[in-house]
């Protein structure tokens, strides 16, 4: 069941009034998206992107609000924002949300390889139909070379065991490919030392995510998404971001930073807001999230 983290606090700081014009721009498992609708009234415009398409078409089913609210759910990366804002007419909105975070049902019913918990494809692709020229997991671990496999894994991962890892990696391919998530799992297993094993985050974790924001290309789509979601932001309009890993939210403090030291927005919250006590015991992984918002002058 997912949970949205954070989630009163987004509505919060976003301050939404019936009549906003507001962005979602990663609409996962809707839990942004249905409680802003139910703050919306006449005249508001509500707009869900997910880079998905099995999470836009399972939310146009669950999606239902009794108020007056145009509600748009469309398959497509933020960082093609722009692109359909154009196509909808909408020159500005003034509220924007990004939650970098993936929704449970996105880690566990896939089928493409998220979770390390079941024996899936190498894929790790956000996109539901993967054509031939798509970059996967698979392709990263077979056919990368080492020093690049430690560079994802210690850049996007911050996985101290990167090095030995990468390195058995390469040996374990030269035998045959590593076709699935348990395959990798048990190379990694092999890697990192009993201690490490039996610690409380999975010892696969990291390699995991690294993958993940290497096959998605997520820290290139994060800037250019902040930065044309600024461009299409009113004055007065305000941005949220919620991100999970030091490595996001160094790029959501430094875009927020420049923008503010160019007077072009003031923050909300000096600093990141992060989950209460009991919401990280009853979600565990809003642990790492943290809430950082402007808003535009």
């Amino acid at each position: 069941m997912h949970k949205p983290v954070l989630l009163k606090e987004v509505i919060k700081i976003l301050d939404i009034q019936p009549t906003d014009k507001v962005l979602d721009g990663t609409v996962g498992g809707g839990g942004y998206f249905k409680e802003i609708c139910h703050w919306l009234g006449e005249g508001s415009i509500l707009l869900g992107l997910d880079q998905d398409e099995t999470v836009i078409e399972k939310l146009k089913d669950k999606i239902s609000c009794d108020n007056l609210c145009q509600r748009y759910l469309k398959n497509e990366n933020f960082r093609n924002l722009d692109k359909v804002l154009n196509e909808l007419g909408l020159k500005q909105v003034n509220k924007i949300v990004f939650d970098l975070g993936f929704s449970s049902d996105q880690l566990t019913e896939s089928g493409r390889g998220f979770s390390f918990q079941k024996n899936e494809p190498l894929m790790m692709t956000l996109k539901s139909q993967v054509k031939e020229n798509d970059l996967t997991a698979f392709e990263i671990v077979n056919y990368w070379e080492e020093e690049s496999l430690v560079d994802i894994l210690e850049g996007y991962g911050e996985e101290r065991f990167a090095k030995k890892i990468a390195r058995n990696i390469c040996q374990s391919r030269k035998q045959t490919p590593l076709q699935t998530t348990f395959d990798l799992v048990e190379i990694i297993k092999q890697s990192v030392p009993l201690w490490y094993q039996h610690k409380k985050i999975h010892y696969a974790t990291k390699t995991f995510q690294a993958l993940r924001i290497a096959v998605n290309d997520e820290m290139g789509a994060l800037e250019e998404g902040l930065q044309k979601g600024f461009e299409y932001l009113e004055k007065k309009g305000r941005m949220a971001v919620v991100s999970f890993h030091s490595k996001e939210d160094r790029v959501v403090k430094n875009f927020f930073k420049d923008k503010k030291n160019k007077q072009e927005c003031v923050w909300i919250n000096k600093k990141p807001i992060v989950p209460m006590r009991n919401e990280v015991l009853q979600n565990p992984r809003a642990r790492s999230a943290k809430l950082r918002a402007v808003e535009k002058l």
